[in-house]
Parts: C-alpha cells; structure tokens; sequence
C-alpha cells in the first residue's frame, strides 16, 4: 500500500479540492493527485504531511485516543519563560475557547529579534511588526498528542506569544526528510512506514520490498 511523505508549503489548503484557493494537490504530479491527507495543516503552517490512498491510516494517526504525537517547530513574538513552558506542558487553556489541551512536551531552542525574520512576515503585516524590530522572538519546539484547530497556535497564544510561522517536523516516529523541498512528495521507506506507529503492521498489508523508494 503506497504511503508518501508530502512537504508542505505555506499557502496550500489541506484540500483535495477547492473551486477558489490554490490546494496542496496542485503541487503534486498528475498521478498521485487520487491520494488523499491524512489529517490537515493550516494554509499557512508548513511541513509534514502523509499522503495515501488508505482510509485506515487516519484511524491509526489521527483518533485522539491514540496519542499518536505531532512535533511541531515554531517561532513566536514574544517572550515564552519557564511559566509559559510550565503551563504548556500542564495543559493549557486554548487561547478564549473554554478548551483546555492535554500536556506538551516543549523544548525551547533561543531567543532572537523581530528584524531577523522579515522573510517570514506577511506584506500586510511587515510594517506593524517592524514597529519593534528588537522585540523577542521565540523558537522552540512544541509536541502535543491532539489535533484541535489552530491548537498549536492557540495554546501558545495563550502564554502571551504569538505564532508567525510553523512547521510540523515529526508524526509519530516518522520525521520529515531535511532533503525534501517545499511542494515535495517521495514515497515511504519501509523503515519509515514502520517508524509511524508500532501498529501499523497489524491494520495494513506489509509494503512490499519492489515498492520501497530508497
């Protein structure tokens, strides 16, 4: 069963279709577009997605139940401190919803300046956010067991931050490929199929050795 690793750009809807804005099919060739997402990301999150064409997999990755981990890179205005940290890996409310999220794992990366991202910023946004081009951004990694809209940037928001730009970097055991451009697709390895979830050999049919891409 042909699994594929997708690299999702910025400003693709997780869509297989969509009659008025650009969908991460049209960044893929002709003949995987009969595959299908298995969970989503935002227009304008990045990163890792897997494609299929086995319903089967959603189960398995996507139920709640499961706890199947989604590790996400992100950099937010803002200074995130130990009681940010604190109250991310508590479980925090998402940002005025009533919601409260599970416990996080959070592993900060640094600090840096508003000016040294200007490549992230959006045109309509650029002259508000450079108001304060000293101001702290925060990078860091978040891991949560959920899939809530917006969550990562809700539970963030939260803590005083504000996301600007993200990307999901890892789901389950399977990490996205540090080679695989923007807007790229190649098919699952064996091992990597197997790095998804320890269950995953007891709901599909093995990959079979002349379909591997290695």
């Amino acid at each position: 069963m042909p699994v594929y690793m997708f690299n999702k750009p910025r400003g693709y809807i997780t869509a297989c279709r969509d009659s008025q804005r650009a969908t991460i099919m049209d960044c893929l060739p002709e003949s995987l577009r009969g595959l299908h997402p298995v969970g989503r990301l935002d227009v304008d999150t990045e990163g890792l997605l897997i494609l299929t064409d086995d319903g089967r997999l959603d189960n398995l990755l996507m139920q709640p139940g499961r706890k199947v981990e989604k590790c996400y890179f992100f950099l937010a205005m803002g200074r995130l401190d130990d009681e940010g940290i604190s109250a991310l890996e508590s479980g925090i409310e998402l940002y005025h919803t009533g919601n409260t999220a599970c416990q996080a794992k959070v592993e900060l990366v640094g600090y840096s300046r508003v000016r040294d991202h200007i490549a992230y910023y959006p045109q309509s946004k650029l002259s508000k956010w450079m108001k304060n081009p000293d101001g702290c951004v925060s990078a860091g990694y978040l891991t949560i067991t959920e899939g809530k809209k917006h969550q990562v940037k809700l539970m963030i928001k939260s803590t005083g931050c504000h996301v600007f730009y993200l990307k999901r970097v890892r789901i389950g055991g399977l990490k996205l490929d540090p080679e695989l451009p923007l807007g790229g697709v190649r098919e699952l390895t064996d091992s990597e199929l197997e790095a998804i979830c320890a269950d995953y050999t007891r709901i599909i049919a093995p990959h079979t050795p002349d379909q591997a891409n290695y």
